[in-house]
């Protein structure tokens, strides 16, 4: 398990989306964790009093966490963790909507993340299906 994870020896199309993506969210956790000022500045948020700082930044921990559960489930070619996140990545565009109504979320961030993931699933989505498709037109059993 350890070498495939090293290797992604075997990797499918989606699994590599996927993989990209937990790296993509992985850079980001790290920055809020890290660099949470500069985070905030760069997200145009309002400047957060210390306590709230170190809540930004076990957000950014549980973003790393989310984003190395990608990354390794994308690399070990996890079929239904693929299959499972094409299920949540989609409603985050609602999530987000919903959020910046309530006034929890500027629109800006909540555009941002709805493009970042709702882009990511069109990626491992198509990368899917052509994988399917493959193996219906003769490319193996599925």
């Amino acid at each position: 398990m350890l070498h495939r994870l090293i290797t992604a020896a075997g990797q499918t199309r989606s699994a590599k989306t996927v993989e990209v993506f937990g790296w993509l969210i992985l850079l980001e956790g790290i920055f809020v964790l890290f660099v949470p000022n500069f985070s905030i500045a760069v997200l145009s948020i309002e400047p957060l009093m210390p306590q709230a700082v170190n809540y930004f930044r076990l957000v950014g921990l549980l973003v790393c966490g989310l984003g190395m559960l990608y990354i390794a489930s994308g690399r070990l070619s996890a079929e239904g963790f693929v299959f499972a996140s094409m299920l949540d990545r989609p409603l985050v565009p609602f999530a987000m909507a919903i959020l910046w109504y309530l006034e929890v979320l500027p629109g800006a961030l909540a555009l941002i993340f709805s493009i970042q993931d709702f882009g990511s699933f069109l990626w491992t989505l198509s990368a899917w299906r052509a994988e399917h498709a493959t193996h219906q037109n003769g490319g193996g059993a599925t």
